[in-house]
């Protein structure tokens, strides 16, 4: 090795064993450290590595990067709570179809022994959002007040609302009501994410996928 790397020019200025008495070290003029194992193995060290590497042809050794981690697909799942207005569920479902979303329908899901209450509550894991159609699909009043006969969502559209409330959180439920005369809200739905429609739901289209968007499901608004 000394006989090498000084026909190549490089000045040797010590040689000795390696601290670890593993093979021999030699300390260039150029401050470079060229260590010999006894096993055969080579490495070189310290500063000018790149001629006295390629004179030994040792390979300059490759530094490990760890590949960027990759990024978690945004759970596009959206949870649809309807009534009887089969037509305007059909028409939600296909918006949100064509903005890449995948609609998740109570009715549709399978049961796996649960009741409904247990699949409501296994929302979470499933679907980041819901949305809340509510249609004037039942009519009622107080008691003997018939005066105050309104129209209202079904029973059941309003069960599965809080359901979703408390699941999902309100920030993330989004109820589209149907703008009609005598239409009566579910209690306390101030403050809460309320987009009113008259006849189709393509009028809640942008403010609904606003809503969608800022909580990290990503949807090309140009397009809607």
């Amino acid at each position: 090795m000394r006989d090498t790397l000084q026909a190549n020019g490089i000045g040797i200025k010590t040689e000795g064993r390696t601290g670890n008495d593993l093979g021999t070290e030699f300390r260039c003029d150029d401050g470079q450290i060229v260590q010999v194992y006894d096993t055969g193995k080579v490495s070189v060290q310290g500063k000018n590595q790149e001629a006295v590497r390629q004179i030994l042809g040792v390979a300059q050794p490759l530094s490990v990067v760890a590949a960027p981690a990759a990024k978690p697909q945004a759970n596009r799942n959206v949870f649809v709570v309807y009534g009887h207005d089969s037509d305007a569920r059909n028409e939600l479902e296909a918006m949100l179809r064509r903005w890449g979303l995948n609609a998740l329908i109570l009715d549709q899901l399978t049961s796996g022994g649960q009741t409904i209450i247990e699949k409501l509550e296994s929302v979470r894991q499933e679907a980041n959002f819901a949305v809340i159609l509510a249609t004037p699909d039942d009519q009622g009043h107080r008691a003997n007040h018939p005066e105050e006969l309104a129209y209202r969502a079904r029973q059941n559209v309003v069960l599965e609302l809080g359901m979703m409330l408390s699941v999902l959180g309100r920030d993330r439920v989004a109820i589209l009501m149907k703008d009609q005369v005598a239409m009566e809200r579910p209690s306390d739905i101030q403050g809460l994410i309320y987009i009113p429609f008259k006849e189709k739901i393509s009028e809640c289209a942008l403010q609904l996928a606003k809503e969608i968007d800022a909580k990290g499901i990503p949807i090309d608004l140009k397009k809607v």
